[in-house]
């Protein structure tokens, strides 16, 4: 495994994506006031969210998610493009992060900066990610889904716990800078909830852009994009025969794969980890 990770206070992270460098860069990071971070678990909907901030941002122009790829477009601060791209870019700086709330560099906490947190089902992140192991070369074998499903538990997969980080994010000190948002209410209303976002974030988007961007970024059509499917990525780095990146993006396709000891197994163990959690998911009652 050390052949493929890096480890980093804890955690597992391809080595692929990140090194020594990018990860002191990320932490060295001089944050902006009007920087803006969509932070999420691994699998919880960060390509959509690279799809959806430019055009937010930027009043509705679609041309940055036609016209350069999504890792150049909002990078991810704790990986290698970051120093490449992020340099001159002008404010707005829109990024993404699978990083936990203590690992974020130092000027991120005085700093302004907006956060949108995207929280998904871990049941369907478990699925994803078993997916994504199976086609990517730089990830271990993911073994048969039941002994993922023990990594996966055991946070022994990328970014450690689901819960751990789920919970680091779920922080009073900086609460009027972070907007909540779920996977599931993006694939029920995504309108609706790139209205939320857009008010966040300050901007003002007529029902005719906000259409607009909302037909543009649903999820078959992000499918398609070139410079957002990773088809870009050569083969023998991303097997798309093995598996598409971005396989469904659907809600609840977790039971086409859990047994039901297996969801027992798995509910039991998140319902522990979560206990004394102030805040519920839509999906807490399933």
């Amino acid at each position: 495994m050390d052949e493929k990770y890096v480890h980093f206070n804890g955690y597992l992270l391809p080595k692929e994506t990140h090194s020594a460098e990018s990860l002191k860069y990320a932490a060295e990071f001089q944050v902006h006031d009007d920087d803006v971070f969509a932070v999420t678990y691994p699998k919880s909907g960060t390509t959509w969210m690279q799809e959806i901030l430019p055009p937010i941002l930027n009043g509705g122009d679609l041309t940055p998610v036609r016209t350069i790829p999504n890792w150049d477009r909002v990078p991810w601060l704790e990986e290698t493009r970051a120093a490449l791209v992020l340099g001159d870019r002008p404010s707005p700086r829109a990024m993404v992060s699978h990083l936990p709330y203590h690992l974020m560099p130092p000027s991120f906490y005085t700093s302004k900066a907006k956060v949108i947190y995207v929280t998904r089902n871990p049941k369907d992140i478990a699925v994803s990610s078993f997916h994504f192991h199976k086609m990517a070369s730089f990830l271990d074998d993911p073994g048969t889904f039941d002994e993922f499903l023990d990594k996966f538990l055991s946070g022994q997969v990328l970014f450690g716990k689901w819960t751990d980080h789920v919970k680091s994010w779920r922080n009073t000190d900086i609460e009027d800078r972070i907007l909540y948002v779920t996977y599931e209410e993006m694939v029920q209303d995504l309108k609706g909830a790139l209205l939320k976002m857009a008010r966040f974030l300050g901007r003002e988007l007529s029902p005719e852009v906000l259409e607009k961007v909302a037909s543009h970024c649903q999820f078959s059509n992000m499918k398609t994009n070139a410079m957002s499917n990773y088809s870009l990525v050569p083969q023998d780095i991303m097997d798309s025969s093995k598996s598409p990146f971005l396989r469904k993006g659907t809600t609840g396709d977790w039971r086409s794969h859990f047994s039901p000891e297996q969801d027992a197994r798995f509910s039991a163990v998140i319902k522990k980890e979560m206990e004394g959690a102030v805040f519920e998911f839509p999906w807490d009652d399933e």
